[in-house]
Formats: C-alpha cells, structure tokens, sequence
C-alpha cells in the first residue's frame, strides 16, 4: 500500500477508481486546516504526512507511530494498492485503499487488512446497472451477493449465505440521504438496494445468450441481480470469512446489456456529480 500498517485505522474503505482517492484526498487537506477536525493527519502513500493545524504533543506522538518515524516521501511511481489514512488519534479514523480492478486483489486486500481487525470495510466502487430502470450515476446498495469471482471457493464454499447487516446497510443509506439532501421516493430514484454480482470475467457481456446454455447473462438475469462489478462480493465473502463487518454501495458507471458501454466522454455531468458526492 505504500504506507505503515500502523498507519490503518479501524474504518476501511475499499475502492476501484482513482476517483475515488481524489475526493478522499481533497476532502482530507480540507479537514487539515479545520482545527477543530477529528482528524488530525492525513497520510498518503510514501507515509507522507499532512498534520492537521494546532495539534497536542500526544497526537504528534500518534502520527510518528502511524508513520514509524520514517521520513516521508512520495513514492515515484505509485505501489500496486496505494492507501490513504485519516487519522484519528484513537484509530478510529479511515482508511481508503484503491485495490484496482480484479476479485484477485480483493481477496489479497483484505486477507491482510483482516489481521488489523478493523470495525469494519465497504466497498466503494463502480458497476454495472443491469436494469432498465437504471441510469448512469444511480447508486446500488447491495443487499445480496452472486459470487462468480471463484477466489474463495475453496475457504467459503458458495452453498453459504452471505447476509447482509443491518446497521451497515441503515448506516449507507443514511449517508446518501445526508449528502444528497434527498428523502422518500426521490431518494429511491436514485438509490436501489438489491443482489450484486461480482465476476472474475471482465468480459462476461460478450458471451452470447444462447437458449439453454447457462451463460453468465443468463444467471444474472435468473438471480435478479441489479449491477455486477469484480470485487464487491469477494470483500463481503472475506468478511464474513473473517468476522469483519462488511458492505456495498456502488455508483452505475455503465449498462452493458443495453448498449451503454463504459467508453470515454459517456460520463454525464450528473454523473461525475454522484462520483464526488
């Protein structure tokens, strides 16, 4: 990740696109000339440190152990799996980390932030809307899994549930009500809860539909999945695996089976709207 494993707090969250990063970024120097913020550091690959303004001599001593002394200095080239930390001095701040696309990276991810023992980790991500009712920017929170990424097949069998919690799933839906300032049926035009899928084929689309064959189009149709992306299902499978609270919420980047693929300049300004929020 580019950082200290001190350096992670008990929040995490997990993302798929440098979007993702940029607003946690900015938002986090926002926070760093707040003095009264929670937060008081902000460290970024390279355990390059932005310390928030006015701290104590203890919250110092916090942002050396995070970063174990070491003097920090932005890496030339970016690590595979870059993390960025919001420190609070009791760890309870966030952690984001960009695992990049793949179920592959998913699983590594979280197999070694699980030994942290975090409160918890959500995916923050993109997908794919499968649903007519959908539209680019719309957000998914998901309510189910369909795992199809065959990474832990053998540590979880698929026959097992992966249920979703309670205060997790209120928690996101209340966090997209606050920010989007929406409530009630308004609210639900924009924010969908249902089965997410998450395969290990990025070109499951191109398969064709034929008539009795079970091609991955037909098994998303059959398990009323709503969106499909690469990673969401193995970070709650390895939840569950690990005991770690876990969640989803997603933002429609593109609708494959309906002729909206994710190519360059499709992004509406609706869309990049939902991406900052």
């Amino acid at each position: 990740t580019g950082t200290s494993p001190h350096g992670f707090q008990n929040f995490a969250l997990l993302t798929n696109y440098q979007f993702y990063i940029d607003e946690f970024v900015a938002l986090g120097k926002q926070l760093m000339l707040d003095p009264n913020s929670q937060f008081i550091g902000l460290i970024e690959p390279g355990n390059v440190l932005t310390r928030r303004a006015d701290l104590t001599d203890s919250d110092e001593a916090v942002l050396q152990d995070a970063v174990q002394h070491a003097q920090g200095q932005a890496p030339i080239r970016l690590p595979q799996m870059p993390a960025y930390h919001l420190v609070r001095a009791d760890r309870g701040g966030i952690s984001l980390v960009n695992i990049g696309v793949g179920p592959s990276n998913a699983k590594t991810m979280t197999d070694h932030i699980a030994v942290l023992r975090p409160y918890a980790w959500i995916m923050l991500g993109h997908c794919a809307g499968l649903r007519n009712s959908q539209a680019l920017g719309d957000y998914v929170l998901a309510h189910g899994y369909v795992r199809e990424d065959h990474v832990l097949d053998e540590e979880l069998p698929l026959w097992v549930p992966i249920p979703p919690l309670a205060e997790v799933q209120i928690a996101l839906a209340s966090a997209v009500a606050e920010v989007t300032q929406l409530e009630g049926n308004e609210l639900k035009k924009i924010l969908r809860t249902g089965t997410v899928a998450s395969t290990d084929n990025r070109n499951w689309e191109l398969l064709p539909f034929y008539g009795e064959r079970s091609t991955p189009a037909k098994r998303f149709s059959q398990s009323r999945a709503i969106a499909l992306d690469m990673e969401s299902a193995t970070i709650a499978a390895n939840g569950f695996r690990f005991r770690v609270p876990y969640g989803t919420l997603l933002c429609v980047s593109d609708k494959p089976l309906h002729g909206e693929l994710k190519l360059p300049g499709m992004a509406s300004d609706f869309y990049k709207t939902q991406v900052a929020r």
